[in-house]
């Protein structure tokens, strides 16, 4: 049998490593980890800024998206863009499209969009040769501006409601006392006992000097209000109760 040379088995050898480089280069991801990590953290970025109504929107802008208008040629539906109670942009992001209407609504969509956000309200021009575009354009802005105002009610709305805070309990020689106060809007509108002292003279005593500090709390706004003479023991006890309800509410 014929002995290969010693020579040749190097060769081969050699060969072998270079075809086992090779084949380890091709396998390489073509991109990097960390380059594909940084743009899926940039594509989630971009996704957190869209607005719940759709359409990407600016941080402290809302968004609120019409209803659809059916129309002969073709769905219209319109978003508004609101910044500080002010619409800052409009948009179609719904319009009729195919032969003559896309023409149309490239002609009439920018014209309705800036007239919207001058005007403030539905009542615009119809754009010349695109009356049903305009139309349904119309209508659902109207539907984007009565969500906005429905918004902008339910926050003025909040912002206004009451809420109730009682302080602690004051324990004082004839009895514990316990004040409420209601706010409305930050302001102090109401203010009542909960806890006052009763049984022989106190309750007399409660039922002159309650009714005065209640005035005087809603008055002041604070808790430094005059005691009520003859009635110290409750007068203190109360003003200390007010005093907790307030530090509660943040006043």
């Amino acid at each position: 049998m014929r002995k290969s040379h010693p020579i040749r088995r190097v060769v081969l050898a050699t060969a072998a490593t270079v075809s086992g480089v090779v084949l380890l280069l091709s396998l390489k991801p073509a991109s990097d980890p960390g380059g594909a990590s940084a743009a899926g953290a940039a594509q989630q970025g971009a996704a957190a800024q869209e607005s719940p109504q759709g359409g990407a929107a600016a941080a402290g802008d809302s968004t609120f998206t019409g209803e659809v208008a059916q129309t002969q040629y073709g769905p219209v539906q319109v978003r508004l863009t609101v910044t500080g109670g002010k619409i800052t942009k409009a948009e179609a992001v719904q319009a009729p499209t195919g032969g003559t209407s896309t023409e149309k609504t490239a002609l009439a969509v920018p014209k309705l969009n800036q007239e919207a956000v001058a005007q403030g309200t539905a009542d615009i021009d119809t754009v010349t040769g695109a009356t049903y575009t305009s139309t349904g354009y119309q209508q659902s802005l109207q539907s984007a501006l009565d969500k906005m105002k429905t918004a902008g009610a339910a926050e003025g709305s909040g912002a206004a409601q009451a809420r109730t805070v009682t302080g602690a309990v004051a324990q004082t020689q004839y009895g514990p006392v316990q004040v409420r106060i209601t706010l409305t809007g930050g302001k102090l509108t109401k203010a009542e006992a909960v806890q006052a002292p009763t049984g022989g003279t106190s309750t007399e005593k409660t039922a002159l000097a309650v009714p005065k500090l209640n005035q005087e709390a809603v008055a002041q706004g604070t808790a430094d209000i005059d005691t009520v003479t003859g009635a110290t023991y409750t007068s203190t006890g109360y003003q200390q109760s007010l005093q907790s309800a307030l530090d509660q509410a943040g006043g």
